[in-house]
C-alpha cells in the first residue's frame, strides 16, 4: 500500500507574498487569494454562494452594455501585496489579453461583488472593500443570506474623495440600477435555481 502524498503549504517569505506568487506556486488550491502578503485559501462553498452567483452572473450578462464582460472567480491585482478574487466582477472587454490571464487591473473593474460566506465574513465586509475602494473600483456589491436563502443585496459607490465606499441601497427583491449601467434584477429568481 502507498502511503498518501503530503501537501507541503508554501512558506512564506520575508515580507509575505506578493502577487505574482500566485501565477509561480505550485499546487496551491483553486481560488486561493492574496491579502496583505498572506495567501488566503477557501473553504467549501455552500448552496446558497453558489446559486448567489449563478443568478447574478446570468443576470447581469443580460443586462451588461457591449464593452462590458461579467466575470467569476478572477483575481484583481490591487498592488504588489493585494490580489483578492471577488466572486464574480464587471470588467472591460478590451482589459482582456487572452485565455491564459489571471488577473485584471482595477481601472478595467467596472463592479465587484462579494457574495459572503461564514468563513469570510470579516474578508467581505471589512478587508476587501477597503482594498477594493483604495483601488478606485468604482461599484461594489455585498451580497448576504437574508434568510433562509433570500438575497440581501448592498450596493456601494465609491467617493472618489475619501476613497471610500458609500452605500447606496439595500435590495431584497428586485434591484434596479442605472449605474454602473442599466441593470433589472429579480432577486427573487434565486428559488427557481
Amino acid at each position: 500500500m502507498s502511503a498518501e502524498p503530503v501537501f507541503e503549504w508554501p512558506l512564506p517569505p520575508p515580507g509575505g507574498f506578493t502577487a505574482e506568487d500566485l501565477d509561480r506556486i505550485p499546487d496551491l488550491p483553486p481560488h486561493t487569494e492574496l491579502i496583505d502578503g498572506s495567501l488566503v485559501f477557501v473553504s467549501p462553498q455552500k448552496v446558497f454562494h453558489t446559486l448567489a452567483v449563478d443568478l447574478l452572473v446570468q443576470g447581469l450578462r443580460r443586462t451588461a452594455p457591449k464593452g462590458l464582460r461579467v466575470r467569476r472567480e478572477m483575481s484583481v491585482l490591487l498592488g504588489p501585496r493585494q490580489r483578492p478574487e471577488p466572486d464574480l466582477l464587471v470588467v472591460q472587454a478590451d482589459a482582456e489579453t487572452g485565455p491564459d490571464q489571471t488577473a485584471y487591473l482595477p481601472d478595467a473593474v467596472e463592479l465587484v461583488v462579494e457574495v459572503v460566506s461564514p468563513d469570510s465574513e470579516e474578508r467581505d465586509r471589512e478587508r476587501k472593500p477597503q482594498l477594493y475602494a483604495k483601488a478606485g473600483i468604482r461599484h461594489f456589491w455585498r451580497v448576504e443570506d437574508s434568510s433562509g436563502g433570500k438575497i440581501a443585496l448592498y450596493v456601494y459607490e465609491l467617493d472618489p474623495a475619501t476613497r471610500t465606499y458609500a452605500l447606496t441601497g439595500i435590495y431584497h427583491d428586485r434591484v434596479k440600477l442605472t449605474v454602473p449601467f442599466e441593470i433589472d434584477l429579480d432577486l427573487t429568481e434565486i428559488d427557481q435555481l
